[in-house]
């Protein structure tokens, strides 16, 4: 049986025997609190922050604090791609150099970076806010699709490139866009969806595998 020792903290977290945290502190049990109402943060792994910061400069922990409040208090959309932005217009959208008329519609401002980190695409963005998912009563209506249009209708887009992810609800929001703007003399491309550098053909699923062999583009030399 545990014992329960003075300033010693014991408890259960994500399956432990022993009961809820008890802390010495507050303070300490508040900024617990606060840093395990992160995704895939449990109340050890917050306890752990929560101590590092103990023994931290005192500044270090206000700096995080302000750039906390910072984010939330300061942070805005971009007006056009609806990114996240510093200003009304983010660096993507104002960057000359970017080719305004391809567009790469994504579903979050992760898709984005995670796009961006490739290095290989000199487009712009068009952030939905998340996928047509029926099943959680999220339509087009819930999403950015009528700012989508507006900028397809203004005639400044010659091709869209849709970068969604290999699911039912990526697969359901690639062909909602198909369907509507189909006539509207724009191209519009999906990302090639294939086998990962350095993996196995045995260990590749057949989905993917059937996708890649559809999707085979010329072999060069």
């Amino acid at each position: 049986m545990a014992n329960r020792l003075k300033g010693t903290v014991v408890g259960k977290d994500e399956g432990s025997i022993f009961g809820p945290m008890n802390f010495p502190s507050r303070l300490i049990e508040e900024a617990v609190a606060a840093f395990s109402r992160f995704p895939g943060i449990g109340k050890k792994t917050a306890l752990r922050l929560t101590l590092h910061l103990l023994r931290q400069d005192p500044a270090e922990a206000r700096q995080l604090a302000e750039a906390v409040s910072k984010l939330a208090s300061e942070i805005k959309y971009c007006r056009k791609c609806h990114n996240i932005s510093d200003a009304g217009l983010c660096l993507i959208c104002g960057n000359e150099r970017r080719d305004q008329s391809l567009v790469c519609v994504v579903a979050d401002m992760r898709d984005v970076i995670a796009i961006e980190n490739t290095g290989q695409f000199g487009g712009v963005y068009h952030v939905l806010g998340g996928l047509i998912t029926p099943m959680e009563g999220i339509g087009p209506d819930q999403l950015k699709f009528a700012s989508l249009e507006n900028r397809v209708v203004s005639g400044d887009i010659r091709e869209l490139v849709l970068a969604f992810s290999a699911t039912m609800e990526g697969d359901t929001t690639a062909f909602y866009i198909g369907r509507k703007f189909k006539d509207a003399g724009i191209r519009m491309s999906t990302i090639a969806r294939g086998i990962a550098i350095g993996g196995e053909l045995e260990y590749a699923d057949e989905i993917t595998l059937g996708r890649s062999i559809q999707q085979r583009i010329p072999f060069g030399l």
